[in-house]
């Protein structure tokens, strides 16, 4: 595993950028695994950027998400559908019917979950999986316990994940307790993963993720067995692998 260490959240974001651009450049009709939430938010904005200056093109990528909150049509503010058109497909020119999001709203949740790893393995397979992590380890919506062998399937979120979800809602009340998640099965078999982190309040679990022992305690820690992994975080991040002398690149 390459972990680069960045100055901050926007040095971060330029950096896991770069990585994705540099993708899609050595692989123009590739296929990308991409993530939501908040980190992302900025490489996102970094590549929405390099496409109006000319620099990189999407036309020919395909796309896989990684999850989507059972319940919630596209249309919702807080469904991924919308914050993946909001943040990068609405300002990019990636084909509509390249992009693919778990539908939230479909009447057989299991039978959308087997779906989607058929449209995985029909696509070739992702050539570079994006990840954020949770700080409870999560990645996606694979929770503690979560069993390494699943494909995508439907997930019972924990409490520590839906209180982190409760700021996009107006009450905790309204944030999903089930999703629809590509499992660690899926996304094990990307041929890169690049995962992002930013902030103190991730140091623990990057720590335990690539300096403690696999377990599926701690869901990032399956990461230490893939053969091509680049972390990509911020100093406040990766404040106590610099502390226990975990080595770091940049």
């Amino acid at each position: 595993m390459r972990i680069y260490e960045c100055a901050g959240y926007d040095a971060m974001s330029r950096q896991a950028a770069s990585l994705i651009a540099a993708q899609v450049l050595l692989k123009p009709e590739g296929v990308l695994g991409l993530a939501t939430g908040s980190t992302p938010i900025g490489l996102y904005r970094q590549l929405v950027a390099w496409h109006r200056q000319g620099v990189v093109r999407f036309a020919g990528i395909r796309t896989v998400n990684l999850d989507e909150y059972l319940g919630l049509p596209p249309t919702h503010q807080q469904s991924y559908r919308y914050f993946m058109q909001q943040h990068l497909f609405d300002h990019i020119d990636i084909k509509a019917e390249n992009t693919h999001v778990l539908n939230g709203l479909a009447p057989d949740p299991q039978a959308e979950c087997a779906a989607f790893d058929r449209l995985i393995r029909d696509l070739g397979g992702v050539d570079l999986q994006l990840l954020g992590m949770g700080h409870n380890g999560h990645i996606a919506f694979n929770e503690p316990g979560d069993n390494f062998g699943l494909g995508t399937h439907v997930v019972t979120l924990s409490e520590r994940t839906i209180d982190a979800n409760q700021r996009f809602f107006d009450r905790r009340e309204q944030v999903p307790r089930h999703a629809l998640s590509m499992g660690i099965k899926s996304i094990m078999g990307a041929r890169r993963i690049l995962v992002v982190v930013s902030g103190a309040d991730k140091a623990e679990a990057v720590y335990q993720a690539v300096a403690g022992r696999v377990t599926d305690q701690v869901p990032a820690s399956i990461l230490q067995l893939h053969p091509d992994v680049t972390l990509v975080g911020d100093t406040a991040a990766l404040s106590k692998l610099k502390k226990e002398g975990v080595p770091l690149c940049g």
